[in-house]
């Protein structure tokens, strides 16, 4: 691999030219690493909803063109000037938001916000010197979330990738970079419910399903998925749900028919769909005394949060969430090896795979709302 260091690679990567077109597989160049740098090679990458949300740019600032991709997993093919934990052949995860392992953030034990590498979307170039590292016949390409892992090589921040276990399988592994973590930490670290307890997750994607799984993994007696498509209930059984709530079923609201269902209201609630409405339900279906729900859905900008302040003061708690309050560089390897340990199943989140040549494949899987995760092989 060293064969490559300091010098330019020319491979394959797929650009998004304009907002909603297909991808094309490019020749693309990639500058090498450099201060705080890696570059990585790309084994397998999967597609997330949030690469669809930004390649059909409603609603957001569009930048174009663009390499999107950011849940991968990879090996380091060289290192840039001042990187010293990470090393030409080690197995990593790229993550969408990073560790700089300096700032008050990462110095805090209670939070994963670095500020220095914290998720931002609407740069596209590199820290260092403000630039991309990829070019199409010299026309430079934007970068997408630190990580554009649509690409056989790329260049990350150091601070973004976490070095994992070398068995660990990656073309199973790599969706734990991102939407699997995301929800399974939002019960795990943050919802915390106790062996026993009752859990109502809303939104039954990828990331509510991580969710039932990490209330799985705690020994929640009920598990309530709440979903407006039933098609989704069948599937959710192999992730921990019990019980299942389609709001289009009743004629009250979703959080009366909840606290009938469990005396009261459920302990734990794990809001995952970044609708407002949903959020207000998740808060209000958790049982007074000791309830607690977790918003980790994005919602929109306009949105605001109405509920009545009694609420509150009857001892519910409301609490927010950023992956799933997992540092990236510290605490996702333990991730992996919960999955290398067997204690979490990966598998059952991996519905699709198509080979690189056929990524556009994987954005008509997800428009239809078809699977959960579609891995990309980059078969070099």
């Amino acid at each position: 691999m060293s064969s490559t260091k300091g010098q330019v690679i020319r491979c394959k990567a797929a650009v998004a030219w304009e907002a909603g077109k297909p991808l094309v597989i490019e020749e693309v160049e990639v500058a090498p690493p450099q201060e705080n740098e890696v570059r990585l090679k790309i084994l397998f990458t999967s597609l997330c909803h949030t690469d669809v949300y930004f390649w059909e740019a409603k609603g957001q600032t569009p930048m174009f063109p663009r390499i999107y991709g950011h849940e991968a997993g990879g090996i380091v093919e060289s290192v840039g000037p001042g990187v010293t934990d990470l090393a030409p052949g080690d197995k990593v995860l790229p993550v969408f938001t990073g560790e700089c392992k300096e700032c008050r953030h990462c110095k805090s034990e209670e939070s994963n916000m670095c500020d220095l590498l914290r998720i931002n979307t609407d740069r596209g170039v590199m820290l260092a010197d403000g630039k991309s590292r990829f070019t199409v016949k010299g026309k430079p390409i934007y970068h997408f979330l630190g990580t554009s892992t649509f690409s056989e090589y790329t260049v990350c921040h150091v601070g973004s990738v976490a070095k994992i276990n070398p068995d660990a399988p990656l073309d199973k592994v790599c969706v734990l970079s991102c939407g699997i973590s995301t929800g399974l930490g939002a019960t795990l670290n943050v919802a915390k419910p106790k062996k026993g307890q009752s859990v109502a997750i809303f939104g039954l994607g990828a990331v509510g399903l991580a969710a039932a799984e990490g209330a799985r993994l705690c020994g929640a007696s009920k598990i309530i998925g709440v979903d407006l498509n039933a098609s989704r209930f069948e599937q959710a059984k192999n992730f921990g749900c019990t019980d299942f709530v389609n709001p289009k079923d009743h004629d009250k609201p979703v959080q009366q028919v909840i606290a009938d269902m469990t005396n009261g209201g459920v302990d734990r609630s794990v809001e995952c769909t970044g609708n407002v409405q949903a959020m207000i339900s998740a808060f209000e279906c958790v049982h007074d005394g000791w309830g607690v729900a977790v918003l980790v859905g994005v919602p929109n900008k306009d949105d605001a949060f109405k509920t009545h302040p009694v609420n509150f003061l009857n001892e519910r708690t409301l609490k927010g969430t950023f992956f799933g309050n997992y540092k990236p560089r510290t605490d996702l390897p333990s991730v992996v090896e919960k999955y290398m340990n067997k204690e979490l199943e990966v598998e059952k989140f991996i519905t699709h795979s198509v080979p690189f040549s056929e990524i556009n494949k994987a954005f008509d899987i997800m428009l239809k709302g078809e699977g959960l995760r579609c891995i990309i092989r980059m078969e070099h």
